[in-house]
């Protein structure tokens, strides 16, 4: 089996002040990332290791995505910004073997790193999920899942808006 990263967005957060760091989830963000989390679950996809940016936002979306999963999120302070493909290949040569590593965090970050490994040109939504076979420093797209899509695999419903 080949290495995997997982990438998940935070979920939606209150609006922006003076402390960006501090925002944290609202209800909907809540409910995004328990069911990023389900999914994962349901989707029967083993995680191994989840890493996650020090911000409210992430670490709240990580330890509710991580619950199902039965993992506890280890803040990497390489998430808070400016994470790039040599930061997500120091992680996964850090993990043991053909881990799966779920990294959560921050965009414009994570749409770049998938397209730094597969070219694709991907916009990750707000509790979204995209996960990322790699074979050395080269990889292929595996899934890119909307919130809404998430929430369907678990059989929830939620509303449709934009962004």
């Amino acid at each position: 089996m080949a290495r995997q990263l997982w990438l998940l967005r935070h979920g939606e957060a209150v609006p922006h002040d003076d402390d960006d760091d501090a925002r944290p989830l609202t209800e909907r963000g809540r409910e995004q990332a328990q069911a990023a989390g389900l999914a994962l679950a349901a989707l029967e996809i083993p995680v191994h290791l989840c890493l996650t940016s020090p911000k409210v936002r992430a670490r709240q979306t990580a330890e509710l995505a991580c619950a199902p999963l039965g993992l506890q999120a280890i803040e990497h302070a390489a998430l808070r910004a400016c994470f790039d493909a040599r930061d997500a290949l120091e992680l996964l040569d850090a993990a043991q073997g053909d881990q799966r590593v779920l990294v959560v965090g921050h965009e414009p970050d994570f749409s770049q790193v998938v397209h730094d490994f597969t070219g694709a040109r991907a916009d990750i939504k707000k509790g979204g999920l995209a996960g990322v076979r790699l074979d050395g420093s080269r990889g292929e797209l595996i899934v890119l899942l909307r919130p809404r899509e998430l929430s369907t695999i678990v059989g929830r419903r939620q509303p449709v808006t934009r962004g």
